[in-house]
């Protein structure tokens, strides 16, 4: 499995329409984008964040399907519309083990 991972510091101006509205895009992902074994959009709960408050956690079935996500036009709408609302970005890419 391809593990991406966006750690997210975002911007005051990240109301409850932005969540709405990224949670949609998350749907958009998991039907419209072939591979992604998991996709979330959730508040980061860890007290050692600093200031990450949210995060993109995704699973992709290979580093193929990461890559086709990437350029895919649901990625692309969503990573428009969240540039402006984010502060400070973290990414982690990478293969991480799975059980047989």
């Amino acid at each position: 499995m391809f593990l991406h991972v966006v750690m997210l510091q975002l911007s005051g101006a990240a109301d409850a329409r932005f969540h709405e509205r990224v949670q949609g895009y998350c749907a958009r992902i998991l039907a419209e984008c072939d591979g992604v074994a998991i996709y979330a959009f959730r508040p980061n709960a860890a007290s050692r964040s600093d200031g990450l408050t949210h995060a993109v956690v995704a699973g992709f079935l290979d580093a193929a399907a990461h890559e086709r996500y990437q350029v895919s036009p649901a990625h692309q709408d969503m990573k428009a519309y969240m540039a402006g609302f984010i502060e400070r970005i973290v990414v982690y890419d990478g293969e991480i083990p799975t059980n047989p």
